[in-house]
């Protein structure tokens, strides 16, 4: 089937609205135990004494309903040709069981490749608002589409994506804390600043990847094998939330042990609270069915919480590397980490 959509047709100032997915607990609690288990997105009972205090739904559960919306309400219908990443999504109210959540999307700018004739790079700015038209959610990204008329002249500047990408990293260079004690086990006065803690490694098999598409990010080259070899991919490929929400339930599976090792040595617990965000993601290389994914994260900076006592902010580098060694995923987040003794302080 020929898209509809084209770089040609996405123009600068539009703004649409479009969307309208009710959010249930169920929903909440099956995505939080796939993706990410932390009590606040288990039950109400679980989120009950928690730093949130009830049932929330994951930020990376918000965006894979968002990602749905945007397939379903035009991007299926378009040349898209993916991703190469996110600058910055912020989480700015919880999304509660009973949500209706819709998503109101401005184009901010469309520039043709010079360097790939056949495509351009359009700019989005995602609102995710509940049912009382509250926005909880906006992402800022650039899409790679086809061109209608490939080869039409092109600006003089190259206006292909160029995304920061910092310096060039190895995973055999990360390292461990100074005393060889991941991360996790720490509170906030204790993180060691510039420490990895290694979450493990993730084998995106077929039939996962299909399954996790099909739910939220049903784009040909994720759903079919065989669209995905006449596409730029050439094999069948995750979603990148995909990719970024197996990071998530590494982490929350290493801060489970962290807190579990805690409680046999009789030591404090590690106390753990969600994030608002994060910057720079990048999708630097596709996830292949077949492909080992190691993922791993880094403490970059920390500061005491002004507004929540008790509570700190861990600044983090976060990344995921494929088997031939090659940095195929990258983000920079933060979230929210109890300080020593503190209590709760919710």
């Amino acid at each position: 089937m020929m898209p509809e959509i084209y770089f040609e047709d996405l123009v600068p100032g539009t703004t649409t609205t479009f969307g309208n997915t009710r959010v249930t607990a169920d929903d909440i609690v099956d995505f939080a135990r796939r993706y990410d288990a932390q009590p606040f997105h288990l039950g109400e009972e679980s989120a009950r004494d928690t730093f949130v205090g009830r049932l929330i739904a994951s930020g990376w559960h918000t965006i894979a309903m968002q990602m749905r919306m945007v397939c379903d309400g035009w991007l299926l219908r378009s040349a898209s040709m993916g991703s190469p990443g996110i600058d910055e999504v912020q989480w700015l109210r919880p999304v509660l069981p009973g949500d209706i959540l819709s998503v109101r999307q401005t184009i901010t700018e469309a520039k043709p490749s010079r360097s790939r004739p056949e495509m351009g790079v359009v700019q989005f700015r995602l609102e995710t608002l509940n049912g009382s038209g509250e926005v909880v959610m906006v992402q800022a990204n650039p899409i790679m589409f086809e061109r209608r008329r490939p080869g039409a002249p092109a600006p003089e500047r190259d206006d292909q994506p160029r995304l920061a990408r910092g310096p060039v990293e190895r995973f055999e260079g990360l390292r461990p804390g100074s005393d060889g004690r991941s991360q996790m086990m720490r509170s906030f006065d204790e993180l060691e600043v510039g420490a990895t803690d290694f979450l493990g490694e993730h084998a995106f098999t077929p039939d996962e990847i299909i399954d996790f598409a099909t739910r939220f990010d049903p784009q040909p080259f994720h759903v079919s094998d065989e669209a995905a070899r006449s596409s730029h991919f050439g094999r069948l490929a995750a979603s990148g939330w995909h990719t970024a929400a197996i990071w998530m339930s590494l982490l929350v599976k290493a801060r489970t042990q962290a807190i579990e090792s805690a409680q046999t040595a009789g030591a404090e617990l590690p106390r753990f609270g969600p994030s608002r965000g994060f910057k720079k993601l990048r999708w630097l290389k596709p996830v292949l069915a077949g492909d080992t994914i190691r993922f791993a994260t880094t403490v970059m900076d920390k500061r005491i919480s002004s507004s929540r006592p008790g509570w700190g902010i861990s600044f983090s580098h976060n990344t995921g590397w494929n088997q031939k060694g090659e940095k195929v995923f990258a983000f920079d987040g933060s979230g929210f980490i109890g300080r020593n003794g503190a209590g709760d302080g919710a």
